[in-house]
């Protein structure tokens, strides 16, 4: 019986949820970029927010959300329990961005990432590869 190598027993939910969670990284990333800029150029009245500090926030909260779908895409167990995590926190975000803030685009734009991610995540092969770990000889489907 050949081994499997760990690369190709990693479902496509896996992989696909993990690519979904780079974006979220990727996009937060980014913001923190601009963030940076913004608060460099001086525009942004510094009283009211500080762009460094959120700067500073996002690269180490998304920091951790990228490094969670960079290691789901390599098949790596540990980025599922962040993943998850980081989805279940952002729900509440787009509840808000949909109801109280008035702002639907940002909110839907952002349901349409968190809600496939976190059903990829909790969908029947990522558990069943999860499990694996704990009971390897037990049979896959």
């Amino acid at each position: 019986m050949p081994l499997e190598t760990p690369r190709s027993s990693v479902p496509t939910t896996v992989r696909a949820a993990g690519w979904l969670v780079v974006l979220e990284g990727v996009v937060a990333m980014a913001f923190a970029v601009y963030s940076v800029i913004r608060a460099l150029s001086g525009e942004h009245d510094q009283t009211v927010s500080n762009g460094y500090g959120l700067a500073l926030w996002l690269m180490i909260l998304f920091g951790g959300v990228l490094a969670a779908g960079i290691a789901l895409v390599r098949g790596v167990r540990w980025g599922r329990s962040v993943a998850v995590l980081a989805q279940l926190l952002l729900l509440p975000v787009v509840w808000s961005l949909l109801t109280d803030s008035h702002q639907p685009v940002p909110g839907t734009l952002l349901a349409l990432v968190v809600v496939p991610t976190l059903v990829l995540l909790f969908s029947p092969p990522t558990t069943r590869w999860l499990a694996h770990e704990y009971a390897p000889d037990s049979p896959e489907e």
